[in-house]
């Protein structure tokens, strides 16, 4: 399917791995946490969010993306980009995305935390040394969207992330408005569900899934997290406890399992 960019009949496929079309589907939802078509389908949509921003043509892109027709492209490209496909291809235009910074140490380093707002709530929350780096990034994801900052209007929001990255609890509330896979947003859900001061293996999480051999399509889950924080990612661990893959760093990571360890059992800070 990563050749043919697309979805390709299960049939094929079972007759490529020499099993059957059950094995097949099987195989996928235990490694991938997905089935064959809808592995597929995501493949078919990448390439299309990279044609559309490489083509002059929505319908050019739609056709060599591998749609059949405009309105299939639209139904489900449009679905799985979280706007109009002809928004997304010339950078969300009228589209207003707010933002705020603010300076938070974590354990021994000085960081920045940046978060991203519609008006349905949190895109993205990220950790950097460098504010306007993690600016830009958000940038080229939506080039032609506007980008402002108001502290104000997220001032509220940016004092229940530092808390967060303190190890406390937040007095904020934090609404999401974050796209991603079915399997992708149950695994979000999951994590919000590890109490503070504690963690998970990625065994655990799928377990709690009731998917106990989508182990890998987990961690996969937790490296795409676009809300830092918010959705504590930090807190899975492989399952001897050592930590493991954290986009913002592994000695972060580990200074925020501390920090909560910590806040979680004083009396003070003690969620009831």
């Amino acid at each position: 399917m990563d050749e043919a960019g697309g979805p390709v009949p299960s049939s094929e496929l079972a007759a490529l791995a020499q099993c059957s079309e059950r094995q097949l589907s099987r195989s996928f939802r235990d490694v991938l946490g997905i089935s064959p078509r809808e592995y597929g389908e995501a493949l078919r949509t990448g390439r299309a969010r990279d044609l559309l921003r490489a083509l002059d043509s929505v319908t050019s892109a739609a056709f060599e993306a591998g749609y059949g027709s405009s309105r299939g492209f639209y139904e489900e490209a449009g679905q799985r980009l979280g706007m109009k496909p002809r928004t997304y291809a010339s950078g969300a235009p009228g589209i207003t995305l707010t933002w705020s910074a603010a300076p938070v140490r974590i354990g021994d380093h000085d960081r920045w935390l940046l978060a991203v707002a519609s008006l349905d709530g949190l895109c993205a929350v990220r950790i950097g040394s460098d504010v306007e780096a993690l600016v830009a990034e958000v940038a080229r994801e939506f080039p032609a969207a506007a980008l402002e900052r108001s502290d104000d209007s997220l001032a509220d929001v940016m004092a229940g992330l530092v808390q967060l990255a303190r190890g406390e609890q937040s007095s904020a509330s934090l609404p999401l408005d974050v796209q991603g896979t079915a399997f992708q947003a149950r695994v979000w859900h999951a994590l919000v569900q590890i109490p503070r001061g504690e963690t998970r293996s990625y065994s655990q999480v799928a377990e709690s899934m009731g998917r106990p051999t989508a182990v890998r399509a987990v961690a996969r889950a937790c490296a795409t997290n676009p809300v830092a924080l918010v959705v504590p990612c930090h807190r899975v661990v492989r399952s001897d406890g050592s930590l493991s893959g954290y986009r913002w760093g592994l000695e972060i990571k580990g200074t925020l399992l501390a920090a909560e360890g910590r806040a979680a059992t004083t009396p003070e800070t003690m969620v009831g």
